[in-house]
């Protein structure tokens, strides 16, 4: 298998294995999909990591497969591959990537899908696809303009061109750089902390910013009013109140 979910304490580290690149062919994709849906369903995946390895994240789409495809073939290809990085956004539970090296085109729409992005210093992304001809298909014109802004998602689809870990960082595209040996431990331990948080909330949270951005305000906050209030008839609602005024902030133990 190209892509393995492995699972210990409360942590699903969805890991690309398709050396030497991970280039995202078609059954990289669907599988994407599938262990996406897993870590949806399993109680025992409380947050996510998204991992290429030490070398590198993704280096996009597999060219020489994609090459030999005509037009009726993508409209056919390009809903899947769309869908298989809409089951990674969806997921309803925390989700950081850990970018090591290249996170090109479908690579770094992959990074897109998480909620936290966390590069190592020599890590590199871009959406290369005008380079072919082509434009991002599995979701970078849309996820990269709402996190970056428009005319910084343009520059980057416009010219196709890199950027480093830093610029990245100061972009949006990334929100910490850690030396390269540190960052499966530094993804890890954000999400090991969050695996430990009210996953109902977190469930909350996660839905209510990401649907609140598709709509206009008063349907974002009646989303959020609706959550806040139906969040009081949980165990772990009870357990964090109880704590705080027993024994201060930070302490509760969640379900």
């Amino acid at each position: 298998m190209t892509v393995h979910l492995e699972v210990a304490e409360g942590v699903g580290t969805l890991r690309l294995d398709r050396p030497p690149m991970n280039a995202l062919d078609v059954a990289t994709q669907d599988r994407i999909r599938e262990l996406a849906e897993e870590a949806t369903r399993r109680d025992d995946v409380r947050a996510v990591v998204l991992y290429g390895g030490e070398k590198v994240f993704a280096a996009g789409a597999d060219i020489k497969e994609m090459q030999g495809m005509d037009h009726t073939a993508m409209v056919v290809r390009s809903r899947a591959l769309q869908d298989s990085f809409t089951a990674v956004a969806r997921i309803p539970k925390p989700v950081v990537a850990a970018v090591t090296g290249y996170a090109l085109g479908g690579g770094c729409e992959l990074a897109l899908c998480a909620d936290y992005r966390i590069a190592a210093e020599n890590a590199k992304l871009g959406q290369p696809e005008i380079l072919l001809g082509l434009i991002p298909g599995a979701g970078g014109t849309q996820r990269l303009a709402r996190l970056i802004g428009p005319s910084r998602a343009k520059d980057l689809i416009f010219t196709g061109r890199m950027v480093k870990a830093e610029e990245a960082l100061s972009l949006g595209l990334v929100d910490r750089v850690v030396p390269a040996e540190e960052v499966y431990a530094e993804a890890r331990a954000w999400a090991a902390r969050l695996a430990q948080g009210p996953a109902i909330a977190l469930r909350a949270a996660k839905e209510a910013v990401d649907m609140g951005l598709e709509t206009d305000i008063e349907t974002g906050l009646a989303l959020e009013r609706n959550w806040f209030a139906g969040l009081f008839a949980t165990e772990d609602r009870e357990r964090g109140m109880r704590s705080f005024v027993e024994e201060g902030p930070g302490k509760a133990k969640f379900v």
